[in-house]
């Protein structure tokens, strides 16, 4: 195995959560975690009502501006406007979250693309591309969560 293949993404994951630092710091972190989404033994991860509220409200956010967004109507005030709200709900979930360990670890690298494509709503060349990241990712969650209330966008 190359260790030095998961640098990138290890200093990715490392860049995003410094980001929010705040919230982050009383959430407990793993860091003996993969670098991968991988399954519970073949099976979802367990959520809580706090993870599944947090996702489905920046599920909502993305999805009320999606088309302006994919037809290259949307302007960087709205990215700044779109990228608070999903960072209001990245810190909920921080905050509030109560996932097994293993969960969690898992939950991390999920929430790692999330901040990733913000990051890049916020700061980006192109926004769009961070928009596009966060709806990656969010189209991951149901693969590897058990969110049986969970309902992907169609686009």
């Amino acid at each position: 195995m190359q260790f030095s293949r998961y640098l990138p993404i290890t200093a990715i994951v490392f860049n995003c959560l410094l980001s929010y630092s705040t919230a982050a710091e009383e959430h407990q972190h793993h860091h003996n975690s993969p670098q991968v989404l991988q399954l519970n033994q073949g099976a979802k991860w367990q959520i809580d009502q706090s993870l599944h509220t947090g996702m489905v409200n920046i599920q909502q956010q993305l999805l009320l501006n999606l088309d302006a967004i994919h037809y290259n109507k949307f302007s960087h005030d709205q990215f700044a406007v779109l990228a608070s709200a999903v960072d209001k709900q990245l810190n909920f979930i921080f905050e509030n979250c109560q996932l097994a360990p293993q969960a969690d670890a898992q939950l991390h690298l999920l929430l790692a693309k999330i901040m990733q494509g913000n990051d890049l709503m916020k700061s980006g060349e192109n926004k769009k591309s961070g928009a596009v990241i966060v709806l990656q990712a969010l189209q991951e969650y149901p693969r590897y969560f058990n969110d049986s209330n969970w309902q992907n966008i169609v686009h």
